[in-house]
């Protein structure tokens, strides 16, 4: 790998608070929407998800496990567990009895919402960012309470989170973060956890509706040329299609204002797992064409092309996932690129930008992989460290590929600071994309 990329990448905690200073001294912010709730972490424990299976369960095979649309039941929860653990993947689940996890697990708050986490992960390094509310709650604004984050206020002016007056209903989403390596016993047989991963279970209140903030779109508008980009996310649970349908033209809308007022400003669309197939498709064709880059991982790029297109992606073949990206760019009209994060590599397909997506890359790498070593978000001092880390071994083979496969023109790929096992994985594309957001 060349030596002026590792050299960046040696400097780039020291770019990047250069980058957040100079931000702060010209008052520049990024705009994060358009969720927030109270993640509930559970303190997980393989063992006490095989006691639960041998209780609850009569499942002996699993082949048979399978999610629960919804959990009702200590059955549900065990067998929803064990399905997301053995096949080592992500996702989320919704919850109606929820005295089941707290009953099995002790539990302590976070923060939840892809966009305040990405303000939080920023906030450690000095960035400062504009976030949409739709949990009040105090204990999100206590979490949220920092001087790098602003809430719009009726009169025009910024204030911090320790001004909000609750207004909208708390919403709870628990976090069961398992551990590769772990062991799931069903029956008399016993299954290794392939893939540290994250389970979460939903509890949905006011995020079914995504009540809008319009001070917040108001502030934006009005003061386009602070924003350096906008960010998109947190459609994913709202099951009305009338609801998100109203949404979506409110968003595209406030879109075009903000574009008018800043040409040279960045839309970023954050993907998410959709708990319903036909919203998501909605959501990525009727958004996505007004954005400048989309931003998804791995398994919402793979789950997009099969699920929704009928297109195969082998996610071990680099050549395979720059294809399968630029079918959706031309799929989905997006005006400039898409971003792809996972935990070996951050990658850029799209066109040439004026910004230096490569330093975004970085950064966005960084704050994810200081996220998973610490398991809250990175200090200076966590990021410091996580720097010393060797590159991922596939993101560096990645990225060799793509160099001696001429792709240059069109992709920039950054492997990522390796971490074998995570304390958690839940923030981590939060965290990439506040990170990345420091190079607009």
């Amino acid at each position: 790998m060349e030596k002026e990329f590792l050299k960046k990448y040696s400097g780039a905690l020291e770019l990047l608070l250069k980058r957040t200073k100079d931000r702060r001294d010209r008052g520049i912010l990024t705009a994060m929407g358009y969720t927030s709730n109270l993640d509930i972490l559970c303190d997980f424990d393989v063992n006490i998800l095989n006691d639960l299976l041998e209780k609850e369960s009569d499942v002996d095979d699993p082949g048979r496990l399978k999610p629960a649309k919804i959990i009702t039941s200590g059955k549900d929860l065990a067998e929803t567990m064990a399905y997301f653990c053995i096949n080592g993947i992500g996702g989320e689940v919704d919850i109606e009895n929820t005295g089941e996890v707290t009953r099995a697990f002790n539990c302590k708050n976070g923060m939840g919402g892809t966009a305040v986490q990405a303000a939080l992960a920023l906030a450690e390094v000095g960035g400062d960012s504009l976030v949409h509310l739709t949990d009040d709650s105090k204990e999100v604004c206590d979490l949220l309470r920092s001087p790098c984050i602003y809430v719009p206020g009726k009169d025009g002016e910024l204030y911090h989170t320790d001004s909000v007056s609750q207004s909208n209903e708390q919403e709870l989403h628990f976090i069961i973060q398992f551990q590769k390596g772990d062991i799931v016993r069903i029956r008399d047989r016993e299954y290794e956890i392939p893939v540290s991963n994250r389970l979460i279970l939903t509890k949905i209140t006011v995020n079914e509706t995504v009540p809008f903030n319009d001070d917040y779109f108001r502030w934006i508008e009005d003061n386009a040329s602070r924003v350096s980009s906008n960010v998109l996310s947190s459609f994913n649970c709202i099951l009305d299609p009338d609801v998100l349908m109203d949404r979506i033209r409110y968003v595209k809308a406030h879109v075009d204002r903000y574009h008018k007022a800043n040409p040279e400003s960045i839309v970023y669309y954050e993907d998410a797992h959709y708990h319903d197939r036909e919203i998501r498709k909605t959501v990525l064709e009727s958004i996505c064409p007004v954005v400048d880059i989309a931003g998804m991982n791995e398994e919402e790029l793979s789950y997009t092309l099969k699920e929704m297109y009928g297109r195969d992606l082998d996610k071990g073949d680099i050549r395979s996932c720059i294809e399968g990206v630029e079918y959706l760019i031309d799929k989905l009209s997006i005006r400039k690129g898409v971003v792809i994060h996972t935990k070996d590599y951050g990658m850029y397909v799209g066109e040439h930008l004026d910004a230096d997506i490569e330093s975004g890359l970085i950064f966005g790498n960084i704050l994810a992989t200081a996220k998973a070593a610490n398991g809250w978000y990175g200090s200076v001092e966590d990021i410091d460290r996580i720097l010393k880390y060797d590159l991922s071994p596939g993101g560096a083979s990645f990225k060799d590929e793509v160099e001696k496969a001429g792709y240059s023109d069109r992709v920039v790929i950054v492997p990522s600071r390796y971490i074998d096992k995570p304390k958690y994985t839940i923030g981590l594309g939060d965290s990439f994309v506040g990170g990345l957001q420091m190079c607009f």
